[in-house]
């Protein structure tokens, strides 16, 4: 190992404020009104962000662990959910659930889904899921990455499922900051990656779940950030219209109403999902579709790429009245987000119906 020596220099008075410096961060005291010099030397080579990162400990073990855990709560829970409102044909969201299944099922029997399997109850990480992303299945198809919409992008908020996994290292090989959101909001907020904080044996590790909590930069919602573009993921597509399903846990569409709240995107903000061929469908009923989902402006398959122009108007930010209770206490930055709005408004906003969520995993030392 190295060797390092802490080099600081002030012309004012001393007071530790930042946790990198406190006094307990150090193994010897600090007069607070004297002026002081201390050196910081290394004798290793360059410390790299991720590197600084890795020493403090991220126990890579556990939190998959707890992932997975919580995971399979979820598609538990979703599993009920589905059966339940399927049948119910007087649910209003019944139909969502016969298109989700009609696809899972189709993409299982043609084996066209790739791992985690079952498909059912995610994001489906079909098979040709980088074809979609960037490699020429036809010369005259545009690639996702080579979209104008992606090239002029500094900024591209990608979902952390796996089949965007190859979009997330698309946006940071190309230099691109990424910001990826924490699965179902349950850890954090979003996280912010860029290239020069990884090297090139972590960048494709910073690309996973576990990756973006170990490497990336976490953010509140004071964060200034300008989102240029917005890759999501979808169970199923219309083509003609731009609406879209995803699994039904309604966390893409929080994540947009959070980044609308702060400013981070508007109408104008590109939406483009990846999707296999067999995603595509044709009846979605637009005028069921609820206020809060969020349509999409391109769809990228393995064989085409699709401009929907969609006649959806976009979500405007969070629609207090569709957030169950259940969801807003498990969500820590929702209820931030409530307490602030409430704060400044003078007003107390409204609470929607509950529902059945799956239990919070307890937290794991």
């Amino acid at each position: 190992m190295g060797t390092y020596v802490l080099q600081i220099s002030s012309s004012l008075p001393f007071i530790p404020k930042h946790a990198l410096i406190s006094r307990r961060f150090l193994p010897f005291s600090l007069p607070e009104n004297r002026h002081f010099s201390i050196k910081l030397e290394s004798h290793n080579s360059k410390i790299t962000h991720s590197a600084r990162k890795n020493d403090v400990g991220f126990d890579t073990a556990a939190y998959e662990a707890d992932r997975l855990s919580r995971d399979a709560e979820a598609r538990k829970a979703m599993a009920e959910t589905s059966q339940k409102e399927t049948q119910d044909e007087s649910d209003p969201k019944a139909w969502k659930w016969v298109i989700r299944n009609r696809v899972w099922d189709s993409m299982e029997a043609q084996n066209i889904a790739q791992f985690p399997r079952p498909v059912h109850h995610r994001i489906p990480n079909f098979v040709g899921a980088n074809i979609a992303a960037n490699k020429v299945e036809a010369s005259t198809h545009v690639l996702l990455s080579e979209l104008e919409e992606f090239k002029m992008a500094k900024c591209v908020k990608v979902n952390p499922d796996t089949p965007q996994k190859q979009v997330r290292f698309l946006t940071l090989n190309a230099g691109k900051k990424l910001l990826t959101p924490q699965p179902r909001l349950r850890t954090g907020f979003f996280s912010i990656l860029e290239s020069q904080m990884l090297s090139s044996s972590t960048i494709k590790e910073a690309c996973t779940s576990v990756g973006v909590a170990k490497y990336g930069r976490a953010i509140g919602l004071d964060e200034k950030i300008k989102v240029d573009l917005i890759v999501i993921g979808s169970v199923a597509v219309d083509p003609k219209t731009g609406a879209r399903l995803g699994k039904g846990e309604g966390f893409a569409e929080l994540e947009y109403g959070m980044l609308r709240y702060m400013g981070a995107i508007d109408d104008s903000t590109p939406i483009v999902t990846s999707v296999h061929d067999e995603q595509l469908v044709d009846d979605i009923p637009v005028e069921k579709l609820l206020i809060h989902d969020v349509p999409v402006d391109i769809i990228c398959t393995p064989t085409k790429i699709i401009c929907t122009n969609t006649p959806i108007p976009k979500p405007q930010g969070i629609y207090w009245d569709k957030l169950s209770p259940e969801k807003l206490g498990q969500i820590k930055i929702l209820r931030e987000l409530k307490s602030r709005i409430e704060r400044e408004t003078g007003q107390k906003l409204p609470c929607g119906p509950s529902e059945k969520l799956p239990p919070t995993a307890q937290r794991r030392c």
